[in-house]
């Protein structure tokens, strides 16, 4: 007969006492517990877990097949192990997914054996354990890796995998930024691909294991070097801890910092170095030259009449005219001499190491030679002369201002002297060469005997091209000279301190003029009066312009006041202060030649700004210059994120209306419309363009 199997509480030799112990035993394990017959397939015993998990007790489970137990399909799926103990008495050890409604659970079952006294399997004992959160861990990591796999393949940004230094996996683009492959790189030292000067920092940051960002510089197989930025975390990778860094090309963005930088310190319409860097040059090279005990030579170099260039021949003749000069300028020179363009029509030129003086004369000569040769512009020839200023350091000025001042007075007494020439620094000489060329006693007499006047230049709204406003501009009328641009006089003015007089009269004469056109319903306001910097910060300022309006009987919102980028640089608190005193007066307040300066965001955000010129100097490069464009869209595109008018100036051609209209520009200026006229004439011009309009 065949043998039966004891029960699971015979079969360990326990009596009731201990039925109970080994009932409290197994329920109490954290595994699931069963014994099954080998002959009935029927459970003899289950713990209360293992019970529990097929949705029995552990008193209803037994007598049930194990097919009863966990289901047909589980058990027909569970069948080779089964044989594999009772028909081989071998132990089975196999992990299945337990589905439920509710959750999903891992298990991992083992089947042993339970041999009968004549050596075959009576009986199977069952231990099942939850290997849930170990199964869920893996595939987190499995997917987490899959998801870094792929990640690794679609980033457009290079990625390398390594451990302890040395590569064990790269993406596409860091293959091909460094071009080689990946079997080429898998298992090589990552300092061999960074440039010698950069290995110490990158060594250091691999052997401290810390997770930062910072920039190095890789060595591709060509040997060149690739500037990039390293992003390094720690992190699993194919079930090993790696450090993963992201290596990120900066060859694009140190390429726009390079011209970022470039254009800060660099004229547009020339190529030479700006006032900024200018003045990082003199200011270097002056404290070289305390070190070393050598001299400099700082020539200031002011185009005579260029301002007649652009009134008859036109803005496009004038800059060819510029560029022409820089290059001459620049070829006359030694590599190690500095050329910039100080602004409008004037250069500056640095000679170091300067041993006597006759080498500067002989240099200044050569370079007015140079200017002078006529320039083929427009199809005719264009003569130039120059007026040179040179100052020398340390004799002639202690500090950049101090010498650019007497190069500025220097360059002065040359042109009083008839221009064309070259004059060096002499303080006895200077003062009274430099008043007799101002005209100080001219201006004064010009106010009382009422030789300036004012001209207007209007306005128009870039959508319908409706007048918006008008310019005012101030003209003289020399007795012998005829009639002066501002150009020619102005600066004398302010250097003479004769700007708050003038200032004060164009602002009244405006004002007169803007309240006689509101009185006759003629419709341009407001009209716009330049401020000088002097003028803007002199003591009393807002109650001169109040004194102004009351008298004259002027709305405030009549009159727009416009300032230099440079003005507003100043002081911030005290240019806020004056510009909302303006505001309550019901003064609008425009940026003049903007883009030219160095204001900022942060200022005009802070400040009451209600319109913004964009200057001429890139207007009259539209549309074709992509310089200028770019600039021009930026600054309509930053009025208008501030809430500010766009107003564009010089406008000459319909090409510059219509990109600037298409662009956003709120108004336009400039002898496409309209050249600046006298008073009287221009009310005729806005009433014949009334009645045109109707």
């Amino acid at each position: 007969m065949p043998q039966s199997p004891p029960t699971i509480v015979g079969a360990c030799g326990a009596g009731s006492g201990h039925a109970e112990l080994l009932r409290l035993l197994a329920d109490n394990v954290p595994a699931l517990i069963a014994y099954y017959d080998a002959q009935t397939l029927t459970c003899r015993f289950a713990n209360s877990r293992y019970a529990a998990t097929f949705g029995w007790d552990s008193e209803s489970i037994v007598g049930h097949t194990f097919a009863e137990v966990i289901g047909e399909e589980a058990a027909r799926l569970i069948q080779p192990h089964v044989d594999r103990v009772l028909k081989q008495g071998l132990p089975a050890s196999y992990e299945r997914k337990l589905q439920s409604p509710q959750d999903r659970r891992y298990i991992e079952v083992n089947l042993l054996p339970h041999f009968g006294e004549a050596g075959s399997a009576i009986g199977c004992f069952v231990l099942v354990s939850d290997i849930t959160k170990f199964r869920l861990a893996e595939i987190a990591l499995r997917e987490s890796e899959e998801r870094l796999a792929k990640f690794m393949q679609a980033s457009t940004e290079g990625i390398v995998f390594h451990k302890e230094g040395f590569i064990t996996d790269a993406n596409p683009p860091l293959l091909q930024l460094t071009g080689y492959t990946l079997d080429e790189i898998r298992g090589r030292n990552t300092l061999e691909f960074i440039a010698p000067d950069h290995v110490a920092r990158v060594a250091s940051v691999i052997a401290s294991g810390q997770e930062t960002a910072y920039e190095s510089v890789l060595i591709d197989k060509k040997g060149q070097r690739i500037p990039v930025e390293f992003i390094v975390r720690t992190m699993l990778h194919n079930g090993e801890r790696l450090r993963m860094t992201i290596v990120r090309d900066l060859r694009d963005r140190h390429a726009a910092q390079q011209r970022i930088h470039h254009l800060a310190h660099h004229d547009t319409l020339t190529g030479l170095p700006n006032r900024n860097a200018f003045m990082e040059y003199l200011d270097h090279l002056m404290i070289g030259a305390r070190e070393t005990g050598s001299q400099i030579a700082l020539l200031f170099i002011d185009l005579d009449h260029f301002k007649r260039v652009n009134d008859s021949l036109g803005h496009l003749v004038g800059d060819t005219l510029l560029r022409t000069v820089a290059s001459r300028i620049t070829a006359s020179l030694r590599g190690t001499d500095i050329v910039a363009r100080f602004g409008g029509d004037e250069f500056m030129v640095l000679l170091p190491q300067i041993v006597q003086r006759q080498d500067v004369e002989e240099v200044a000569h050569k370079l007015l030679q140079a200017i002078e040769s006529p320039v083929h512009a427009d199809g005719r020839p264009i003569s130039v002369t120059a007026s040179t200023g040179i100052a020398l350091f340390p004799h002639d000025g202690a500090s950049p201002q101090e010498l650019i001042k007497h190069a500025d007075t220097a360059m002065y007494l040359a042109k009083a002297r008839g221009r064309a020439q070259y004059r060096f620094f002499d303080p006895e000489m200077a003062s009274s060469a430099y008043a007799a060329l101002v005209m100080e006693g001219e201006l004064a007499q010009a106010l009382e005997r009422g030789e300036f006047e004012l001209h207007f230049q209007p306005q128009v709204s870039a959508r319908d091209d409706s007048i918006v406003g008008a310019e005012a501009l101030i003209r003289w009328h020399h007795p012998t000279r005829g009639l002066l641009q501002p150009a020619a006089f102005i600066p004398v003015a302010e250097q003479q301190r004769l700007m708050l007089p003038i200032g004060q009269w164009v602002l009244r004469e405006a004002a007169r003029c803007a309240a006689r056109w509101h009185a006759e319903g003629l419709g341009v306001a407001p009209v716009a009066v330049n401020l000088s910097t002097m003028q803007f910060q002199s003591n009393g300022f807002n109650e001169a312009v109040a004194q102004v309006l009351s008298e004259e009987g002027v709305d405030g919102h009549l009159i727009e006041l416009e300032l230099t980028e440079r003005m507003l640089m100043d002081d911030l608190g005290e240019v806020s202060a004056k510009l909302r005193k303006l505001a309550e007066l019901g003064i609008r307040v425009s940026v003049d030649d903007f883009g030219t300066g160095y204001s900022s965001l942060g200022h005009l955000k802070e400040l009451p700004i209600d319109k913004m010129k964009i200057d001429s100097s890139f207007v009259k490069d539209l549309p074709g210059n992509r310089g200028s464009t770019a600039i021009t869209r930026a600054i309509i595109q930053m009025a208008r994120s501030l809430g500010i008018t766009a107003i564009a100036e010089g406008v000459e051609t319909e090409g510059q209306r219509s990109f600037l209209a298409l662009n956003g520009c709120d108004e336009l200026q400039g002898e496409l419309i309209s050249k600046p006229l006298p008073a009287a004439r221009f009310e005729q011009w806005v009433r014949q363009r009334r009645t045109v309009r109707r």
